[in-house]
């Protein structure tokens, strides 16, 4: 794992190169120390042996062009891969195919993806931020549009996730960061697009944060923005006094109305609603995933 997580830190940097963007060198330094304290969770060494069965060489089978998300040639021990990937359940968004077996993710965020596409910005040679990535899905959909794709999400096991589905495939320009957003560099500036999907409303400061992705985009660039509304005015906003849909960390969720005064407040113009639609069990689900 070390000369995988040495792999990509060069990678980005080789890539990040050819871009002008503020900040690179102290991203990556937050690159590495975010991996080694993921590498402290008490369950790394079992993950990092499940991700060391499976194959090193992907033979450059990766499509992303549809729903699932497929990543090497059909392995001939099948029972094997499934049994490494059912190591690092549970296995939130998807779906992926890798080497043959198919993985039912709890959350079909293919349909997620499938409702901003319309409103897509050109994702060619730009680069590309994913807040709150989980195992990498989106990003991948993103790389497949044409974007280097950078992602942060702090949780260790979306790490491991990641790094199984990247281990034969070196060449491809995604990368993972296992940091939060409180953990990126304030020098670090100039994307072209922000993805923020499902992140907002597990905010304290909603404002805030929306403030630092306008501070992390260049002048000009995009945020898609998706997150959880509730009807009503400009005036009205939901604070769940404990779980809200069984979910904890929900701290504020504006009506529509509200939600663009807080983009304007903090700097975004041209704002556009693309799609409202109610989560239902056919895209959040549980599985054996």
């Amino acid at each position: 794992m070390d000369d995988f997580i040495a792999r990509e830190c060069a990678a980005l940097s080789h890539a990040l190169a050819a871009h002008d963007l503020l900040g690179t060198e102290e991203l990556l330094i937050q690159m590495q120390r975010g991996w080694q304290q993921a590498k402290q969770h008490g369950d790394w060494p079992r993950w990092q042996e499940a991700i060391a069965s499976l194959p090193d060489d992907a033979q450059g089978c990766f499509d992303a062009s549809s729903n699932i998300v497929r990543i090497g040639p059909a392995h001939p021990d099948t029972d094997h891969i499934r049994n490494a990937l059912q190591a690092l359940c549970p296995w939130r968004k998807g779906p992926f195919c890798l080497y043959g077996v198919d993985i039912d993710t709890e959350w079909r965020s293919d349909m997620k993806w499938r409702r901003l596409a319309p409103a897509l910005p050109d994702l060619h040679h730009a680069v590309v931020l994913d807040i709150g990535c989980g195992s990498g899905y989106h990003m991948w959909r993103m790389v497949d549009a044409g974007a280097l794709a950078i992602g942060i999400d702090p949780s260790p096991l979306y790490a491991a996730q990641f790094a199984a589905c990247k281990r034969g495939l070196a060449e491809i320009p995604a990368y993972y960061l296992p940091i939060g957003m409180e953990d990126l560099p304030g020098s670090f500036q100039g994307l072209d697009v922000v993805f923020s999907m499902g992140v907002l409303y597990h905010r304290r400061a909603p404002i805030e944060h929306l403030a630092q992705i306008r501070r992390l985009l260049r002048p000009g660039g995009t945020l898609m923005l998706e997150t959880l509304i509730i009807n009503g005015d400009a005036q009205q906003c939901l604070v769940p006094p404990g779980r809200y849909a069984k979910m904890r960390n929900v701290w504020f969720i504006p009506s529509l109305a509200m939600l663009e005064i807080w983009l304007q407040r903090t700097g975004f113009g041209h704002i556009q609603c693309i799609n409202v639609s109610r989560t239902d069990s056919t895209e959040q689900r549980r599985t054996a995933w």
